[in-house]
């Protein structure tokens, strides 16, 4: 049933809308907000989009539900300046370096300002500075610019399920920080970039690989080579004025082209190189019925989500490398000796909307005798500020065909860009089609069955990682089974990349997806298994799909992680004879699971009379049962899924 309200005199109806903001929105009237993100629980914090009733009350339109009969203003002269008060404090407490900041031109602080014409701050600058942490492969924190609106660790908790940024300390101390004001590298961080997504200043940004890019292209010496991933071609024309999932390919090879590069190739050969290995695996798996659900690999966020969170489960994962490293593979151990070129002197760059691809590149799997199969990742973001860097017009740019031989792919290859992606194009290579049906809050699991040599195939392709964790429970569980499961740790898959154009909302996302399947409706080869240049691939060099050259060269390993590096600050080490030893794990998943809150409960009871001097309690890592975390090992014995009452029992046996 419709209903309405007055704003600003006007009468607005209303349906389905949660808060105020939506409803003033949806009437045409703009309101500033730095806080609200659609996707992202209300968190009111920021207080620049007060609006006042007729009783003159004052209150936030995001967190405040609309009302039949309610009449409300939005401009009047209280609250503007109530917006310049707020809006100058954040300011004082800002660093406003903005010349040299990354987000100049795009940073929603310095919009707001412009648009709230604050041309004085009346106010003292904070002094002092808090060190910047540039300890991620990925991403760059600087505390200094941060405005405390909460964001990046909403999205980082809710929408991610990590949960390793948040708020600490109190008043004008306040901070976000990783936890014990750790660098961000040294805890759970995933490097999937979606904080800095939503950073409306520059307090997080992404890595920046242009210096070592711009270096390679005036070398004389290097040939410079760039691989191009399909989320990119739908995506990088929005920073020039284009509309979400505009195709701009043969423009942005022509603007590579002028800034020096090379050869330019697409990622979607790769792809289509992914799909035919990892449905031979999958293959092979199935008829052993070993080590299924086969997840995939493409996405070096989920695997490294994997490693820290579910290592029980990171044999499952497929062996396969992601196409940005199959094709520097490929393209250094390979296809440099038809050119007669040495590797080393080969630069590789892959544009990529994803910021966990630059630490993927920097893995010690993906080098041979020090040399990285991918030099250089450079996010969308980047790629437009390099196209300004180097004066060139976007729009005037001529466009260019790939380079081949790899740059011909089919639509298997072009769809690994959105979700499921990944999962239709190895089913594909099997000859069949599946067709997905949405499931759970958002649209964001999916799945499929299809027959195949008699048997139905059970798939899954889930995007955003606190689905996946749900997805990884429901199945470790016993409460559901698939055979192939697809994850992507940003929502949406790669169109909604952290190194994505901003804003990187899920209208943008799903015309980014459109584009993609609008392209691949053009290409008259659908599946990866009918690329002539991938069966040229094996007939010359890899001989066939899982052979041991293509273990060599498009297969890798995965390992268990640790969660916290350095000491560990609550653990004890006395050692005296006599003592019954009890070790809590604090690996990533018993650490998740409650180990700390454990071991405090464990240290109390160790120190009362009854247990006094008879308990040697340390901590430890890693005892290799994830499945069953949090656990304690008592002397020589195991407890999983530990409690406090159980770890005395087996104390109690020992006395």
């Amino acid at each position: 049933m419709e209903k309405t309200i007055k704003i600003n005199g006007r009468e607005i109806s209303f349906t389905n809308e949660r808060n105020l903001l939506e409803v003033i929105r949806k009437a045409g009237i703009e309101l500033p907000t730095f806080c609200y993100h659609s996707e992202l629980s209300v968190y009111g914090a920021c207080r620049m989009c007060l609006v006042e009733d007729e009783r003159g009350r004052i209150m936030a339109a995001c967190s405040t539900p609309p009302r039949p009969g309610m009449s409300i203003k939005t401009h009047t002269e209280r609250l503007v300046r109530q917006r310049r008060v707020t809006l100058e404090l954040l300011l004082a407490n800002h660093d406003r370096e903005c010349t040299s900041c990354v987000k100049s031109g795009s940073c929603r602080l310095q919009e707001l300002a412009r648009i709230l014409g604050i041309k004085n701050i009346r106010f003292g600058q904070k002094k002092g500075r808090l060190p910047i942490d540039d300890s991620s492969p990925a991403i760059v924190r600087d505390p200094n610019k941060c405005i405390l609106c909460g964001d990046c660790v909403r999205m980082c908790e809710e929408i991610q399920g990590i949960g390793v940024i948040g708020f600490a300390y109190r008043g004008s101390e306040a901070r976000v920080t990783p936890p014990f004001n750790k660098n961000i590298s040294e805890v759970n961080c995933v490097d999937c970039g979606q904080c800095a997504a939503v950073c409306p200043t520059g307090a997080i940004t992404v890595a920046s690989h242009m210096e070592k890019v711009w270096n390679a292209l005036y070398d004389p010496a290097k040939t410079v080579v760039a691989q191009i991933a399909p989320a990119v071609r739908v995506s990088l024309g929005e920073e020039f004025g284009l509309k979400p999932g505009a195709v701009t390919s043969g423009k942005i090879i022509g603007a590579l082209k002028k800034m020096g590069f090379d050869m330019v190739f697409d990622t979607c050969f790769a792809a289509d190189l992914t799909a035919v290995e990892e449905s031979h695996e999958f293959l092979e798996r199935l008829s052993g019925k070993k080590r299924l659900p086969q997840f995939t690999s493409c996405c070096p966020a989920w695997v490294k989500y994997v490693e820290l969170n579910y290592p029980d489960f990171k044999d499952n994962l497929s062996s396969c490398r992601s196409p940005q490293q199959m094709f520097g593979s490929v393209m250094k151990g390979i296809y440099a000796k038809k050119l007669g070129i040495d590797p080393e002197e080969i630069f590789v760059v892959s544009i990529m909307p994803c910021t966990a691809k630059k630490a993927e590149a920097q893995r010690e799997e993906f080098s041979k005798g020090g040399i990285p199969d991918v030099d250089a990742v450079l996010t969308t973001q980047e790629m437009a500020r390099m196209v300004r860097e180097a004066g060139i017009i976007f729009d005037e740019v001529e466009e260019m065909p790939f380079d081949m031989p790899m740059g011909f792919a089919t639509g298997g290859g072009l769809i690994f860009g959105g979700g499921e992606g990944v999962a239709t194009a190895v089913i594909r290579t099997l000859g069949r089609e599946p067709v997905f049906r949405t499931h759970g809050e958002g649209g964001q699991i999916k799945t499929a069955e299809i027959e195949y040599d008699g048997k139905i195939i059970k798939t899954a392709a889930v995007s955003g990682l606190n689905n996946a964790k749900k997805l990884l429970e429901a199945i470790r569980a016993g409460k559901e089974y698939y055979d192939l499961v697809e994850v992507m740790a940003c929502s949406g898959g790669c169109v909604g990349g952290g190194g994505q154009p901003q804003p990187n909302t899920s209208d943008a996302r799903e015309s980014r997806k459109k584009g993609l399947l609008g392209s691949e409706k053009l290409m008259q080869l659908k599946s990866p298994a009918e690329n002539p240049i991938i069966k040229d691939l094996y007939r010359d060099h890899l001989y066939s799909p899982g052979s041991e050259k293509a273990h060599e060269m498009l297969h890798t390993t995965y390992r268990n992680r640790k969660r916290i590096d350095g000491e560990i600050c609550f653990s004890e080490d006395i050692k005296k004879a006599g003592k019954v030893s009890v070790k809590v794990c604090v690996g990533t998943c018993c650490y998740l699971s409650g180990a700390y809150e454990l071991f405090s409960a464990l240290k109390e009871i160790a120190n009362e009379e009854k247990f006094k001097d008879r308990i040697e309690l340390s901590a430890t890592f890693c005892l290799e049962n994830c499945a069953k975390s949090p656990c304690v090992m008592v002397d020589d014995t195991i407890i999983g899924k530990a409690t406090v009452e159980k770890v005395i029992d087996e104390v109690i046996k020992r006395f």
